[in-house]
């Protein structure tokens, strides 16, 4: 699995950082799929791999601005690259109506099938590679998680023992696979008996804005990678003179060690952490530190993340 960070900064763009939007392949597939679509993601995507031809769902966690306002300008401009498969987007209540509004008044004659879903808490969706999971939040509107369940590899066949009863690759391994019992030189060979272990399908969470990352509870637990917000230090946070419904560094790095998450990336980056300023972005990734011992990053526009089979999370290097 690839994650490309199209956006990482909170509530507005900075010199650095765009606003959320993360970009998710799966290996070997022709498609990618899109988790939120703040203002500029199109101007993002420019200067990434991804093709919006290939884009085949977007999911949106919340209706904040930041969150949204990329949508219809990503929607005109494959109007315009005369990109026309379909499109589903999957958002909270209210997607629908702000997708509907900008078409209308834009006069957006799309040219292409665009499908809306206006999910609740607790509904999975089903894909061909994988299922995707809503879990509630704690924000200021109504804001979600999407768990992302890769399929169990299941028909895997140990060619090892086969081999060693004579049966060399042909297409009556294809028939095993599907279950199907064959005959070879005169014995029945039963598929259940030739099959390996199944082997487990990644577990991501791919968070929206939330206030206690400890909300998502067992869902948390031996999670292979976890995306979520880490905007402040529990210090500034502590200071703010009007408290937001964030979670910080601190919290963050509790709730991921707690639950044994296996990797961690942290977005969504309050703007005060910045290269120039009296705070880096350090300061956030120390402080997840000290309570978290698992493999931890704080994203950047434009790093792609690899997530391995075994668990293992790698950043390319640029």
């Amino acid at each position: 699995m690839k994650f490309t960070f199209l956006g990482t900064s909170a509530g507005k763009p900075t010199r650095e950082r765009n606003v959320s939007a993360l970009g998710l392949e799966f290996d070997q597939d022709n498609k990618w799929y899109l988790f939120d679509c703040g203002e500029g993601t199109q101007h993002q995507l420019q200067k990434s791999a991804l093709k919006i031809g290939k884009l085949t769902a977007i999911f949106i966690t919340h209706l904040h601005g930041d969150h949204i306002f990329g949508l219809p300008g990503l929607l005109a401009s494959k109007k315009m690259d005369e990109a026309l498969n379909p499109i589903t987007i999957y958002g909270p209540k209210g997607i629908k109506q702000f997708i509907d509004c900008a078409i209308e008044i834009s006069q957006m004659h799309l040219g292409f099938a665009l499908n809306i879903y206006e999910y609740e808490a607790h509904k999975t969706f089903t894909f061909d590679r994988f299922t995707v999971t809503t879990l509630p939040l704690i924000h200021s509107i109504e804001s979600f998680a999407f768990q992302i369940k890769e399929n169990d590899i299941c028909n895997k066949l140990d060619e090892s023992k086969l081999r060693s009863i004579g049966l060399e690759p042909s297409p009556l391994y294809g028939e095993l696979k599907k279950g199907k019992t064959i005959l070879h030189e005169g014995k029945t060979i039963d598929p259940a008996d030739y099959m390996l272990s199944p082997i487990s399908g990644r577990k991501v969470i791919v968070a929206g804005d939330n206030q206690n990352p400890e909300i998502l509870t067992e869902h948390l637990d031996n999670l292979d990678l976890l995306i979520h917000e880490a905007t402040y230090t529990q210090e500034v946070y502590d200071n703010l003179a009007k408290k937001v419904l964030h979670t910080t560094a601190r919290d963050l790095g509790i709730a991921a060690q707690k639950h044994h998450v296996k990797n961690l990336i942290a977005t969504h980056i309050s703007a005060r952490y910045n290269e120039n300023g009296k705070l880096g972005e350090e300061v956030l990734l120390h402080e997840i530190q000290k309570y978290y011992r698992g493999t931890v990053y704080i994203a950047h526009d434009l790093e792609q993340y690899y997530l391995f089979r075994d668990g293992t999370l790698q950043k390319e290097l640029r």
